[in-house]
């Protein structure tokens, strides 16, 4: 439901984590967002939310009164966690609305 959403508190970075109930392969991760500036996404194939490793980073385009609709197609890769850290933003607060990863 695109009408819900995460916002942040405020400060840069700010991050969230994604747990997959087993390691999973992706080919792509879709966000739906406002006025993130910076994005960059990270996984992790250990059992617990650790050992990160960079998987994109990108400086999304500002939409002004709309919601960023971002597509990362990334060589299928294994993760049983995703990070998302909004490392900056276009103002004080973001938002996310939806997270959809695609693979098997």
């Amino acid at each position: 439901n695109s009408e819900t959403f995460w916002t942040t508190t405020g400060m840069f970075p700010q991050e969230f984590i994604i747990g997959f109930p087993k390691c999973v392969k992706i080919s792509k991760v879709a966000i739906q967002c406002y006025l993130v500036r910076t994005l960059r996404i990270e996984r992790s194939v250990s059992e617990d939310p650790v050992g990160f490793e960079q998987c994109i980073e990108k400086d999304l385009q500002h939409t002004e009164g709309q919601l960023q609709m971002e597509e990362f197609t990334l060589p299928e890769f294994q993760a049983t966690y995703l990070r998302f850290i909004i490392k900056s933003a276009f103002d004080h607060f973001v938002s996310v609305h939806r997270v959809m990863a695609e693979g098997t």
